[in-house]
């Protein structure tokens, strides 16, 4: 078998992130090698491979479900939002400078079509299959003309496509039909079906819709796949999870399906200030699998007075969440809390900000910048970004994360922790992951909860690992259960069927 499939969505978290990992997770179970593949990623939450190159954490996760090391191979380019109007573009796991939408879309992007086709044909040429995941929608017409990540990936490299469709935001037939009639015949021969996602209720109410679009398409629909909680893991870009600043709080999904009830007598609750341009928030998800431990993210101060513990995490604008955090009052509440001897972890860039000072002539441009000053930390931005994989010990117990930062900190006081420092119960390093090391994770707990005058207790077995093993292995479950796997199976070996239809009016010139 030597086959491959893109699975593109109607919209931007239609679920083409946790299908294509179920599908590969199912694949790997029936003993296929397979890889997942991303052209093209455009996410703040990242990770770094064993080589040291970054790439999207959804990809990584994808490896995972893969059983497989995840390599730049699996994701070459990886945008980096830093503003409303432009991205860090990272190439080959590699960052190569910062591009304006308009200056990717003008002309870089499609420069980097070879690129890309040259990474997927090393990976069909390691692996069985390789699971592609598409970005936004396939039918954006106004992007087709550069299009690497989609159809235009998809038409170059002769994948078949499935196109999925959340059904809970309603429209899905609609949005099916109209996603085929957008594109041009070449693109519309490479369309296979659908696959319906996050469906609730009676499946034989829906048949006569799914009947009817056959007929109106020529198309079949794949599977039909129930709603189910808790599946949202190492989202690309966070809709619907943390929300961004100023759309009010909401809490943590974490690893495990359902939050289990306390081993101890108290609960212990976390406050995540959610930052401007938060990036590896998936952080928080081992604290979120947790017995006990109730995630929430924040945007007020009076949201952390009740917290046990208050993280202040990464970001890709380290200045700016900065000046966030002084405008919306959290600064002088984190101070507050480290004066206190209240709990506070800062995270890679929220480690820089409970500093002394930044120095950035990289990220912001801004210059000298006073921190809060509950760490002895001056960190200075250099041009060089530090990718890397460390391992180490804290709290008596091995650790292993993952660094991703431009910020390099000199740390002149204080109690060593992990590449930073802590001062009382104030904690700070740039690793990326950690609290995913089981041992150290229960360690840190009984330290906060100490601290914190809460009788909680880490629950012994909880094993991150097993969690997200058991997530992905219901990712398969869903693809088993719920869709044509024999269906599929033929449409990943041997491409789109032949004779679709054209569905008119089809993309304009």
């Amino acid at each position: 078998m030597s086959g491959g499939l893109l699975v593109a969505g109607t919209t931007s978290d239609a679920g083409k992130s946790v299908v294509t990992a179920g599908i590969c997770r199912w694949l790997v179970r029936q003993g296929v090698k397979v890889a997942p593949f991303k052209a093209q990623n455009m996410s703040l939450n990242s990770f770094v491979t064993r080589e040291g190159a970054e790439i999207g954490r959804a990809q990584a996760m994808q490896a995972q479900a893969c059983r497989v090391e995840p390599t730049a191979l699996m994701n070459p380019v990886l945008l980096k939002p830093g503003g409303e109007q432009s991205s860090q573009v990272v190439l080959l796991g590699k960052p190569v400078g910062e591009l304006s939408a308009r200056g990717y879309h003008g002309g870089r992007q499609q420069r980097l079509l070879g690129t890309v086709l040259d990474c997927l044909a090393e990976l069909r040429g390691t692996y069985d299959a390789v699971i592609c995941e598409g970005a936004g929608s396939p039918a954006e017409i106004n992007l087709r003309r550069t299009d690497i990540v989609n159809m235009g990936i998809a038409r170059s490299a002769r994948l078949p496509v499935l196109v999925v469709g959340d059904i809970d935001r309603g429209g899905v037939f609609a949005s099916f039909f109209g996603t085929v009639a957008l594109l041009a015949r070449e693109d519309q021969d490479l369309v296979a079906g659908f696959l319906v996602n996050k469906f609730r209720g009676d499946v034989s109410l829906l048949q006569p819709g799914l009947d009817m679009l056959r007929g109106l398409t020529g198309r079949r629909t794949y599977g039909v796949l129930p709603f189910r909680h808790g599946l949202g893991i190492d989202e690309e870009d966070g809709m619907g999870v943390p929300p961004a600043p100023g759309r009010g709080k909401g809490s943590a999904r974490g690893a495990a399906p359902e939050p289990a009830a306390p081993v101890g007598e108290d609960v212990l609750r976390v406050a995540v200030c959610a930052v401007p341009l938060m990036s590896n928030f998936t952080d928080v998800d081992a604290l979120a699998a947790e017995p006990g431990v109730v995630v929430r993210f924040v945007d007020r101060p009076e949201e952390l007075a009740d917290a046990d513990l208050v993280i202040v995490p990464g970001t890709r604008g380290t200045v700016r969440a900065l000046q966030w955090l002084r405008e919306r009052g959290l600064a002088d509440a984190i101070v507050r809390r480290a004066a206190e001897g209240r709990p506070v972890l800062g995270v890679c860039g929220g480690f820089q900000i409970l500093g002394e000072q930044i120095e950035d002539e990289v990220e912001s441009r801004a210059g000298r910048v006073d921190g809060l000053g509950v760490l002895p930390v001056r960190v200075r931005f250099a041009r060089e970004k530090t990718l890397t994989r460390p391992a180490g010990e804290a709290l008596g117990e091995r650790v292993e994360g993952y660094e991703i930062h431009h910020g390099v900190a000199d740390v002149h006081g204080g109690e060593a922790f992990l590449d930073g420092c802590r001062v009382g119960q104030t904690w700070g390093t740039h690793w990326h992951g950690s609290l995913e090391s089981d041992a150290f994770r229960r360690a840190f707990l009984r330290e906060v909860a100490a601290a914190a005058g809460r009788r909680f207790v880490p629950a012994p077995g909880t094993s991150f690992a097993a969690l997200r093993e058991q997530q992905l292995d219901r990712l398969g479950d869903l693809i088993e259960q719920h869709a044509d796997t024999d269906a599929l199976w033929r449409l990943i070996e041997s491409g789109a069927p032949q004779g679709l239809p054209f569905i008119p009016p089809g993309a304009p010139a």
